[in-house]
């Protein structure tokens, strides 16, 4: 094994060279219709609006068919509207500045009132018209149709009363009264935010009170902390946000028996395979934020999210916690990361429907699709995004420069690792049919491929694999998802094409194109309390390993919610080939890629793809608790690659029969306290027999305990 280290100027500038142009051309193309709406062509002001309600003097009552005109200070018309039965006229899309407004109705006199118009802010004021004394009183009459004339109204027999005469009040009753002034009767309130509830238990008892004071250990209640008050003025808001996730999991997978075994006089070619795996997780989250708490995209936003890990690892071999045999079977380790640190702005408001274009920049947390195929990442970029047409279209356009992640934790290290990602997506909802969302996306991935290990001592990149040395990796995904429901049957599917070029392919030991597909749909029907569902997944896979040809899908970094999910030892488990460092699959992943890892390692295009089927039902059994069953049958599309990196022929295409279940309850019928727990078993086609010694059954036991402040 040889280890080759190139690493030019040139490869590099040919990288982003060809990483710009692609990236460059999908932004333009998706932004060009908000662009075009927003009249970018030269720099705007953010758009704002105007509400006035327009009331009777006398009485305080709405006034309709109000005409309200609004005039720039030259005296331009700049907008004009007639109030509804309700007296109140918006006029929206204003640029900010001074204006005045010009107020009249029939019957009624009329009135001007300056208006001061800020930027992103919606001004409203009250105008009252007093009545014109010589407006001629209305007419109710509906008028007769021609020919039909209005009998005259018959004398009453009853005579009228005198107008001095005085006026019976039923016994017990008052007299009327003139109404009292509004501020005898109305009690302003300047700050709407910190209006005081009354302390009032209704029934004696404990627990029944209809007004509630918040508390700041209290998220269930108001709470400054979870953004239920602001904390300057009257749009500055502040979110809190604590997450513990407590794990606790046992499984029994093969696992090599190295030449310093813990059993040295063990000839036995794999270990045992026992794995006990206690992992705790605290994230928590600082959010603040300008706008409102209803649905009104942000104005700004700054929000950071550190984390720490614990984890400790107990296993029955040596080699496996780290690559030096000395350290034995145990380890326990901590990991502090920055898995979001991000500010957002809206760049523009592009129509009164709370269309907006913005942008982030930071770390952040991107899926780029509805299940997680293809890219799942909390990585440094910058992300434009907004909506159109009501918010009937979304869009995303961001550009990633990954950082380093670390082995046991999974978090950021605050270092680059010389890997881009672009993406531009489209989510168009009730596409072609109401109820169902479209989602085209385009991705592009550029690995440099430098050496490196693990805080363990392994090599993860590249790949310890055939000849060893450091390539680049460039592929391309054009994708299209949909989710939603078509009647009563409800829809997940996805379909992907990558091409590219690995410029050194360890299993073929040459450089190659590459051309692969992945395919994936998921029904399911609701019955009462019951979920029945089916998918498949599928995945291509190479054929031949010296055709210069990459066949076998893989993507950048995948978390997929499907086919079983946590309930699925094929799904959840990675799986190792011994003796290469090596994953057949990885956590939490479908893909056969033969990577080391899919957090550090490069992509590899040369594996034996799979196909996947699976049924299961999900029970509602009751509002607080939930069941899950699943039942998967495995086979790889193709056995070459893996022939060819084992150094063994031949090996089966059946990888076996998974099928697991589990619950989920949650206490307080809310995301705070989440108890998951389940069990999976993977009973082992002939392929797995073929390439773990004749083994059986692999199997998985979990429980996963989640908090949330």
């Amino acid at each position: 094994m040889e280890t080759v280290i190139q690493s030019t100027v040139e490869s590099r500038r040919s990288i982003v060279d060809s990483l710009a142009r692609p990236l460059l051309a999908c932004i333009l193309a998706l932004l060009a219709p908000a662009l075009a709406s927003a009249q970018v062509g030269v720099p705007q002001a953010p758009r704002a609006g105007v509400t006035i309600a327009v009331r009777d003097a006398s009485d305080g009552r709405a006034v309709p068919d109000a005409t309200v005109r609004l005039r720039s200070a030259t005296g331009a018309d700049v907008a004009a509207a007639t109030s509804a039965a309700d007296g109140v006229v918006r006029l929206a899309g204003i640029a900010a500045g001074q204006f005045t407004a010009q107020i009249s109705a029939p019957g009624y006199g009329s009135a001007t009132a300056s208006v001061t118009v800020t930027a992103g802010q919606m001004t409203t004021l009250e105008i009252r018209l007093a009545r014109d004394a010589a407006a001629p009183p209305v007419d109710n009459q509906v008028p007769r149709p021609a020919g039909v004339s209005t009998p005259e109204p018959e004398p009453s027999s009853v005579p009228p009363l005198p107008a001095d005469a005085p006026r019976a009040v039923p016994p017990g009753d008052t007299p009327p009264s003139a109404l009292l002034p509004d501020e005898h009767v109305f009690v302003p309130m300047p700050d709407r935010w910190n209006i005081t509830m009354p302390d009032w238990d209704r029934y004696g008892e404990h627990g029944d009170h209809p007004y509630v004071s918040g508390r700041w250990w209290d998220p269930y209640n108001q709470n400054r902390l979870k953004g239920d008050y602001p904390i300057i003025g009257q749009q500055t808001f502040f979110v809190f946000t604590a997450v513990s996730d407590s794990l606790l999991e046992g499984r029994s997978v093969p696992v090599p028996a190295v030449p310093a075994s813990a059993r040295p006089l063990s000839d036995a070619f794999f270990g045992r395979g026992g794995v006990y795996l206690p992992v705790s997780v605290i994230r928590t989250s600082f959010d603040v934020f300008r706008g409102d708490t209803a649905f009104r995209p942000v104005d700004w936003r700054v929000r950071v999210q550190p984390a720490i890990s614990f984890n400790y690892l107990n296993t029955q071999e040596t080699a496996i916690v780290n690559a030096d045999v000395r350290r034995g079977t145990t380890r326990f380790s901590s990991h502090v990361g920055l898995q979001e640190a991000f500010f957002e702005a809206k760049v523009f408001d592009l129509s009164s429907n709370y269309d907006v274009l913005s942008v982030r920049a930071g770390v952040q947390e991107l899926s780029t699709d509805f299940r997680g195929f293809v890219a799942v990442v909390e990585q440094p970029g910058v992300r434009l995004f907004g909506t159109l047409k009501s918010s009937q279209i979304e869009y995303n356009a961001a550009f990633f420069d990954f950082l380093e992640k670390e082995a046991n934790s999974g978090f950021n290290e605050l270092h680059r690792r010389h890997q881009q990602m672009a993406v531009a997506n489209v989510y168009v909802q009730d596409f072609l049919t109401r109820g169902y969302t479209a989602q085209f996306s385009y991705h592009y991935n550029a690995d440099e491929g430098e050496p490196h290990y693990d805080p363990n001592g392994f090599l993860v990149r590249p790949a310890p694999i055939g000849l060893v040395r450091p390539h680049h990796v460039r592929s391309s995904y054009f994708g299209w998802a949909g989710n939603g429901h078509l009647g009563r049957l409800n829809l997940t599917h996805a379909f992907y094409q990558v091409i590219g070029t690995d410029e050194f392919n360890a299993i073929e030991a040459a450089e190659v194109d590459v051309d692969a597909r992945m395919a994936a749909v998921e029904l399911s029907i609701d019955k009462d309390w019951l979920r029945i569902k089916g998918s498949l997944f599928w995945a291509t896979g190479d054929d031949d390993v010296n055709d210069g040809q990459a066949n076998g899908f893989d993507s950048i970094v995948d978390i997929p919610v499907f086919a079983g999910g946590p309930f699925s030892v094929w799904n959840r488990q990675g799986l190792r080939l011994t003796q290469t460092n090596t994953g057949l699959v990885s956590p939490f992943s479908l893909l056969p890629d033969l990577r080391t890892n899919k957090d550090e390692g490069q992509q590899n295009f040369v594996n034996p793809g799979i196909l996947i089927v699976q049924g299961g039902v999900d029970v509602e059994v009751t509002p607080k608790l939930r069941a899950f069953t699943s039942l998967s049958t495995l086979r790889f599309r193709s056995t070459a690659p893996l022939e060819a990196l084992l150094f063994q022929s031949p090996v089966g295409r059946n990888i076996g029969i998974d099928f697991g279940g589990g619950g989920q309850y949650r206490p307080p019928l809310s995301e705070n306290v989440v108890i998951t727990a389940g069990a999976a078993a993977l009973r082992l086609g002939q392929g797995l027999r073929d390439i773990y010694d004749g083994r059986q059954w692999f199997v998985q036991l979990f429980a996963n305990l989640r908090l949330q402040f």
